[in-house]
């Protein structure tokens, strides 16, 4: 799942107030055919691709100030502009010896259908656009009119930064967005398509790749919608499982024949196999119990109106145009928190994906990115203030041999309150091992002797860090390229019940996001709860923007 590269997600510019875990941190050949609008099934391809080469229309760099002057609400995108045009020597981009060419067409479709990409926007001076195009004169002989080619400029980099760069900065930091919003240089961008030998074109955009899976499914649920049949699903049992008989089992094959999980008979009242087989998927999309038994858990998901899922698809979109992209050739980390899941990537492919416990509602895991820099063996545990204040404190009020029995000890005193240190070995919190990526938020990634919290379906538990399911594994891929590491030495120094920290030769990203809607691995769309509520106040922003 990219994720599923999640391509996600170096320091950040907010700090805020948390009570964590409290650790210290040591060319194409160009058409020649003129299409002004082509056909439907392209109008859906990347923006970037056929562009004019350097030609022998050239004009005059004053020209673009006048045009500017004429269209104000283009001026935010005059350096990009410039940029460009001055890359190719003021040459057109959209115009050859045989008229416009055809991306400009694909373009003004995207432009055109701006709702598809989950947005309420469009570009400023659309419908000028629309206008300046249309009047066209294609058997004009002769250099071309210099509007339509600014036009389409100005309008590539607005739909540029509306779709593929998101909302303002200001909108993801309040919604607690601290992962570093990707940056790119759509003029560059533009600059290295026109210079790509024949043949390497890469018919891809400048956004995570989720963002792109997203909008498929967006137009899935649009349809369904549009079917106005979505009537909510009365259970007349507790549950059901197969071999049951049912009118309500038609109901539910039905609405998952719809949502694609299912593709038998609609018609049958039986809890069949072959359904087993569906209802299970669809659990496992849903982020839930994969028992095959239909309870009020998967009723409630079954009937979520398609509506819903549509503004939540929109929801991340947005967050998908947030994501920074990742060195493909470098390992890193993805942990999705409404999945509960930790994502390893190796060169940009999935290795493998363990299950995690993240922070409480009241003890949220921050949304933001790092480096894992240190592992540590056999961890000591510093007990936050917090902690200590809430928890330890009363209980040694009420226990005089609490320290003890917890197998911590008392190393100071700051600010009226003990220093509390809980030691290594099999019961301490953090575990055998913890991965450190420095950061202001006390957030980090450790082993948990609470094994049975990763069956949990709902996993937020945590004050904050983030308990890993397999640690010793990550701690191997971690380490695999170290010879002096072993996975047997990593297990023993797991064991050995004595702090030891080892740097690591490189140090490894890890993103922590928020998706409550992703496509997985097999091309499904999931779905998750929002369990920080998060989604309405992004839905409401895209909704006023």
């Amino acid at each position: 799942m990219r994720f599923q590269t999640l391509q996600f997600f170096s320091a950040l510019l907010l700090a805020i107030t948390f009570s964590a875990c409290g650790q210290e941190n040591k060319p194409v050949t160009q058409p020649k055919k003129q299409v002004a609008k082509p056909d439907m099934k392209d109008w859906n391809n990347s923006i970037p691709g056929n562009f004019a080469e350097k030609s022998t229309y050239h004009f005059d760099s004053t020209m673009l100030d006048a045009f500017l002057k004429n269209y104000p609400k283009y001026e935010s995108y005059a350096g990009d502009m410039r940029k460009f045009y001055r890359g190719r020597g003021f040459t057109y981009a959209w115009f050859d010896k045989d008229g416009m060419i055809e991306q400009a067409g694909n373009l003004r479709n995207r432009i055109d259908h701006m709702d598809d990409e989950g947005l309420n926007s469009t570009v400023p001076y659309h419908a000028q656009l629309d206008s300046v195009i249309g009047s066209l004169d294609e058997s004009a002989a002769g250099k071309p009119d210099l509007t339509p080619e600014l036009m389409l400029t100005a309008s590539y980099f607005a739909f540029a930064k509306i779709v593929w760069g998101g909302m303002d900065a200001s909108v993801s930091k309040s919604m607690d967005w601290y992962l570093p919003r990707k940056k790119v240089s759509y003029a560059n961008a533009l600059d290295s398509l026109l210079k790509a030998p024949v043949g390497e074109l890469k018919n891809s955009e400048p956004v995570y790749r989720q963002y792109e899976m997203l909008r498929t499914y967006l137009k899935r649920y649009r349809s369904l919608d549009s079917m106005k049949n979505w009537e909510p699903i009365k259970m007349d049992k507790k549950a059901y499982k197969p071999g049951d008989n049912s009118p309500v089992i038609t109901a539910i094959r039905k609405r998952l024949y719809l949502l694609g999980d299912f593709a038998g008979d609609t018609a049958s009242a039986v809890y069949s196999a072959d359904m087993n087989d569906a209802v299970k998927a669809c659990q496992h999309r849903l982020g839930l119990t994969e028992d095959g038994v239909i309870g009020n858990g998967m009723i409630s998901e079954l009937n979520i109106t398609p509506q819903k899922r549509i503004t939540q698809i929109m929801v991340n979109m947005e967050r998908a145009r947030w994501v920074p992209i990742p060195d493909p050739e470098q390992d890193y980390l993805v942990v999705n928190i409404p999945d509960y899941r930790l994502f390893v990537y190796q060169k940009d492919s999935l290795v493998w994906s363990c299950n995690v416990v993240v922070g409480k509602a009241m003890n949220k895991t921050v949304i933001f990115s790092g480096d894992v820099k240190y592992v540590v063996f056999s961890p000591y545990w510093n007990v936050p203030p917090s902690i200590v204040r809430k928890e330890v404190v009363p209980g040694m009020a009420r226990n005089k041999n609490y320290i003890a029995s917890h197998n911590m000890e008392i190393t100071g005193r700051l600010g009226g309150l003990p220093v509390v240190r809980q030691k290594p070995g099999p019961n301490n919190s953090l575990g055998k091992v913890k991965f450190l990526f420095p950061n202001s938020y006390n957030i980090y990634l450790h082993d948990s002797p609470a094994k049975s919290l990763f069956n949990e379906t709902t996993r937020a538990f945590s004050h904050g860090c983030i308990r890993v399911q397999e640690p010793e594994k990550l701690a191997n891929f971690l380490l695999r390229n170290d010879s002096s590491w072993t996975p047997e030495k990593i297990n023993a120094a797991m064991n050995a019940g004595k702090e030891q920290y080892v740097t690591l030769k490189k140090t490894v990203p890890v993103y922590i996001g928020y998706f409550t809607a992703f496509v997985d691995s097999k091309g499904k769309i999931n779905f998750r709860k929002d369990i920080y509520s998060k989604d309405a106040s992004l839905a409401k922003a895209l909704m006023e923007n």
